[in-house]
C-alpha cells in the first residue's frame, strides 16, 4: 500500500498527509535525541569535575531535529526500497551509510556553527571537528551508523509488514475498550 493512500485507496487529504510526517519527524527526533543526549552525557562525564550544563542537552535535541529533518527529505528524495529478492537488511545497507553520512556532514556543520558563536572563524572549526583526528572521525562515524541502522530497520519492517502488524508484532495486540 502507497504511504499516501487509505487502505480503500483512495488519496489521503493533505492534512492528514502533513500530521503524518510530523508524527514521523516528532518520532524521529525524540529517537535521535535520546541517542544525541546520551552521547553527551558520556563525553560530558568523561571530563570528570566539569560541570553539567542542560543546555548542551538541549543542543543535542536541536541538532537531533534538524537531523531528523534532513534524514526524511533523504528518504523523500532517496525513498527506502525493500527488494524481496535481497531481504530488509541488504535492501537498506546502502541507505544506511547514506543517512549515515548526513548525519556526520551536519556534525560538521554544527562545528562550524558552534566555532561561529564562540568567535572562531567558521571554516577553522569545521576543520577542527573531531580535534581533526580521523580515528576519533570514524568511532563518531560508526556510532552514528549504529544510531540510524535499528532506525531504518524498523522502517524496513514497517514497510514489509505493515504499520499495524509491526506495532502489534512488537508491543502486541491493540486493547480494546475495558
Amino acid at each position: 500500500m502507497n504511504p499516501s493512500q487509505t487502505p480503500e485507496n483512495k488519496p489521503l487529504s493533505i492534512k492528514v498527509r502533513i500530521e503524518n510526517e510530523a508524527k514521523k519527524a516528532l518520532l524521529l527526533t525524540l529517537y535521535l535525541g535520546v541517542w544525541f543526549c546520551a552521547i553527551t552525557f558520556l563525553a560530558l562525564t568523561a571530563l570528570e569535575g566539569k560541570p553539567i550544563h542542560a543546555t548542551i542537552f538541549g543542543l543535542a535535541m536541536i541538532k537531533a531535529g534538524i537531523c531528523a529533518k534532513f534524514m526524511l527529505i533523504g528518504q523523500a528524495a532517496y525513498p527506502l526500497t525493500i527488494s524481496k529478492k535481497h531481504g530488509i537488511i541488504p535492501s537498506l545497507l546502502a541507505n544506511s551509510f547514506i543517512y549515515s553520512i548526513i548525519v556526520l556532514l551536519l556534525s560538521y556543520l554544527e562545528s562550524g556553527v558552534d566555532g561561529l558563536i564562540h568567535g572562531r572563524h567558521f571554516i577553522d572549526s569545521i576543520l577542527s571537528f573531531g580535534h581533526s583526528d580521523p580515528i576519533y572521525i570514524l568511532s563518531l562515524s560508526i556510532i552514528y551508523w549504529l544510531i540510524i541502522w535499528p532506525y531504518l530497520l524498523f522502517v524496513g519492517i514497517k514497510m514489509a509488514l505493515g504499520d499495524d502488524t509491526t506495532i502489534e508484532l512488537l508491543f502486541g495486540p491493540r486493547k480494546t475498550g475495558q
